[in-house]
């Protein structure tokens, strides 16, 4: 389905809540989707962990759970990706999709909320979590979105002091963190960083706001894209903690983030 602003366009799926396509006129600014491989294009929606768990299991007041595993050996980008979504509500400009998430594999049940909407140039993203089961329940949330940018990109915070890196060992993080800068260089690396994010090249300048989601993982591995993904906390923060959020049963969590393109 699509929404739509002027000539700002989203198309999103139902399946993963997925956004597929974002252009401006006749421009992808959003590198298009691919339901096969979600996480290769267009924008995947990352509940109830954002990207990896060490080993693909954890264990949670005093119970072990197993997750789906990766080719690593790891769990990554969460439950909902194949998830069949319900559309809530829908206008010219926004809709709300909803998935009820039980899975063998986490604790309780989550009703999971996705809002877009479409504003001129730029697109919001409501994500709001409601633990509906009896039992209390980890989570982060992230989004996987994929920048269309020229050669030339940079990226540009508002508080250069606030960045920080998660040191990581096989893409896990170790709990630490080191104060960095940012560069062009390859990444596939969470950072800590406070206020909103820009990422200018030759082929776009999009501004990137965020609300609750103070982390973000970088990544360069699909030539002529830039990921920088929105998340509540970092991989493995199932076992790390960095953001992790214990949901209570009937207690609700909220995150947002928007883009705007110039």
């Amino acid at each position: 389905m699509k929404i739509k602003k002027g000539d700002t366009e989203a198309e999103i799926l139902t399946k993963g809540a997925y956004l597929n396509a974002f252009r401006i006129g006749s421009k992808d600014m959003i590198l298009k989707g691919d339901l096969e491989r979600p996480t290769r294009g267009g924008m995947a929606i990352l509940i109830p962990y954002s990207n990896r768990v060490k080993n693909a299991e954890y264990i949670f007041e005093g119970v072990k759970y197993t997750l789906p595993q990766n080719r690593e050996g790891n769990a990554i980008h969460g439950l909902v990706m194949d998830k069949e979504f319900s559309v809530v509500t829908k206008s010219d400009d926004s809709v709300s999709l909803e998935h009820v998430l039980e899975h063998e594999g986490y604790p309780s049940r989550l009703d999971c909320l996705i809002t877009y909407k479409v504003f001129k140039y730029g697109l919001r993203t409501k994500i709001v979590v409601r633990n509906v089961g009896n039992k209390r329940a980890p989570l982060t949330v992230g989004a996987h979105p994929y920048f269309i940018t020229a050669d030339d990109w940079r990226i540009i915070v508002e508080k250069e002091e606030s960045v920080k890196k998660c040191v990581s060992f096989n893409k896990i993080p170790t709990g630490e963190l080191i104060k960095t800068k940012l560069e062009h260089t390859d990444y596939d690396d969470c950072f800590l960083i406070s206020g909103s994010i820009q990422l200018h090249s030759s082929y776009s300048k999009v501004r990137i706001t965020r609300r609750n989601m103070p982390f973000v993982q970088i990544y360069t591995g699909i030539r002529g894209t830039v990921a920088i993904e929105p998340m509540s906390g970092a991989p493995d923060a199932y076992h790390n903690g960095l953001g992790l959020k214990i949901l209570e049963p009937n207690e609700s969590s909220y995150f947002a983030f928007a883009f705007r393109f110039h």
